[in-house]
């Protein structure tokens, strides 16, 4: 699975819009929107997401909370 599809996992995990995102992280969702559609995601960017979410990022999302592991 490819990282934005990941994302677009822990968005609905945590109940969380893009735009509720692109509010955390201070990006526009137009850009987030960009960047999930292009899967174009650094790995700075999915830590920051990772965080943005309650999460933790090691090629998989961790939920900090459940323990959960989404990949």
């Amino acid at each position: 699975m490819g990282m934005a599809k990941l994302v677009k996992v822990l968005l609905l995990e945590r109940d969380m819009t893009m735009t509720d995102l692109a509010d955390r992280l201070e990006k526009t969702v137009q850009n987030m929107s960009a960047k999930l559609r292009r899967d174009n995601l650094s790995e700075n960017e999915l830590q920051d997401i990772a965080r943005a979410c309650n999460a933790a990022f090691t090629g998989s999302f961790i939920l900090n909370d459940t323990g959960k592991e989404i990949k």
